[in-house]
């Protein structure tokens, strides 16, 4: 199973210029991608630089053979009851079993400016994997607060989907919403956390739980965690934030991360960054998982 991830500034690249287009083609080139995770994706926002149009609506178009999923974090109208959108997608041609966006804390917090974060599911049947939950979320960068509060809540996501594999609910009858449900406990979680690896986030996320399926009073042992020391232990995580864009600071730093669940831990085989690419102010990550 092979998945990028890439936070694309509503696909602006450096030069100002808004292509869904370039960053297919950019995500392409770093594989044959079977699921695509886009974070910063508009529609509707005519007045954002490059007037950005309906994003979901080019990338399907884009991914013939691909379903898409548009998760948008804010979802408004403008004074002339337009519609306005902007949030994460995932787009995949593995088969889809379930469809979740879970809005995330947004605790107030006066001093900064922010909007609303939310974190897309997607739950898809890999032939090599089996069911994988795959998430995409995209942090608040102003607000160490806000931030933790959803680190916070995305490893909890997490700990309350192995909590419903141990022990599902009742299961009601066929063709109504009480029907069962495939629950799994593999998770594949990435986008941009706007932090780097030294954050308590970060850790947070990492934060071990005892799995929910043994004897309560057991020792924590499973987590989420970062894909990248897997493959590359001798190294940091290649910068994905800042590169060639020094805007919001003048050092490179890694704050796009692709986080893995224990059963899916030893199937990562290829973790890598497209560190030339310009077609926004991030650059993509590259995840291969294979038995």
């Amino acid at each position: 199973m092979k998945l990028v991830t890439w936070n694309t500034q509503w696909c602006r690249g450096l030069d100002g210029i808004v292509s869904p287009k370039r960053i297919v083609d950019g995500a392409r080139a770093m594989g044959d991608f079977d699921v695509l995770c886009l974070q910063e994706i508009a529609c509707g926002f005519d007045t954002m630089p490059g007037q950005p149009g309906d994003q979901p609506a080019e990338l399907q178009a884009l991914l013939p053979g691909f379903q898409v999923f548009f998760g948008p974090s804010v979802d408004e109208f403008d004074g002339q009851g337009r519609r306005q959108r902007f949030g994460n997608l995932i787009a995949t041609r593995l088969p889809v079993s379930r469809v979740q966006h879970h809005a995330l804390p947004w605790p107030a917090d006066p001093a900064v400016t922010s909007m609303p974060r939310m974190c897309t599911v997607v739950t898809v049947n890999s032939p090599e994997l089996g069911s994988v939950r795959v998430m995409t979320t995209h942090l608040e960068y102003y607000s160490a607060s806000q931030r933790f509060a959803q680190a916070k809540a995305l490893r909890a996501l997490h700990v309350e989907a192995c909590e419903l594999v141990a022990a599902p609910p009742v299961a009601d009858t066929p063709g109504t919403p009480f029907q069962a449900k495939l629950h799994t406990s593999q998770a594949i979680l990435c986008g941009d956390f706007n932090m780097p690896a030294s954050d308590a986030g970060y850790d947070e996320i990492q934060r071990p739980f005892t799995d929910p399926s043994q004897p309560a009073g057991g020792a924590p042992d499973l987590r989420l965690q970062d894909a990248w020391p897997l493959v590359h232990p001798e190294r940091s995580n290649d910068p994905t934030f800042r590169l060639f864009d020094h805007t919001y600071g003048p050092d490179p730093i890694a704050c796009d991360f692709v986080f893995v669940s224990d059963a899916l831990a030893p199937r990562v085989r290829r973790v890598e960054v497209d560190l030339r690419t310009k077609a926004s102010d991030h650059q993509p990550v590259f995840v291969e998982l294979a038995t």
